[in-house]
């Protein structure tokens, strides 16, 4: 479980692929407090750790990436040079300052306009028919990892829908979103107060539909 509050940004410094793709990640975390095991979420999938660095030298981790997940995540996102928003798993009595987070992509996202608005970016991302519905103004969404609020939404024909976000300074300097550029693909997570509702409503039908 995570929170969206992005704690260190990794660079790929290794991708092998052999059965599933092995990631070498560079990062600051001290790798002492990180143990075999572990999840770290990397820009909003939830990874486990199978290596990583031993003391005295820069930090790194391993994680083996499996083809589903690759199938399921932004496109290009598993490349050596890539930047990623990293986040630990959230601990029992640490601050939740985003939303809860669970590191299971919904879907894939299209950045469709990047617009700098004072010291902040305006930016708006076109998601897919499936994930739509979910996403609704002042609710909560993660984008690559990051928890945000959503600003406003509009309904498009399919199904599909664009959202607008405003990206304060301190989030696009603390996170990978000063790579971001129009035409790239985002990692998807929503709310996961609206998947429960969803599935409660599915069900109310499904009874419903029982008793006619």
């Amino acid at each position: 479980m995570f929170t969206g509050i992005i704690t260190d940004i990794g660079t790929i410094d290794l991708v092998e692929r052999r059965g599933d793709t092995r990631i070498v990640v560079r990062s600051t975390y001290d790798m002492a407090t990180v143990d075999l095991g572990a999840s770290i979420a990397c820009s909003g999938v939830c990874l486990t750790v199978i290596d990583k660095s031993g003391p005295g030298v820069p930090g790194w981790f391993a994680v083996d990436v499996s083809g589903e997940t690759v199938s399921r995540t932004a496109q290009g996102q598993w490349t050596e040079g890539r930047r990623l928003n990293l986040e630990r798993a959230l601990k029992i009595g640490d601050e939740l300052g985003g939303h809860i987070v669970t590191g299971h992509v919904d879907g894939i996202g299209e950045v469709v306009s990047i617009v700098p608005e004072g010291g902040s970016h305006r930016v708006d991302i076109r998601c897919p028919a499936e994930i739509a519905p979910f996403i609704a103004a002042k609710g909560s969404v993660t984008v690559d990892g990051v928890s945000l609020t959503v600003n406003s939404v509009a309904d498009h024909e399919g199904g599909s829908a664009v959202f607008g976000l405003n990206i304060i300074p301190h989030t696009w300097q603390v996170t990978a979103f000063g790579d971001m550029a129009v035409g790239n693909a985002v990692n998807l997570e929503i709310d996961v107060l609206a998947r429960y509702l969803s599935r409660m409503r599915e069900r109310v039908v499904i009874d419903k539909s029982l008793l006619m």
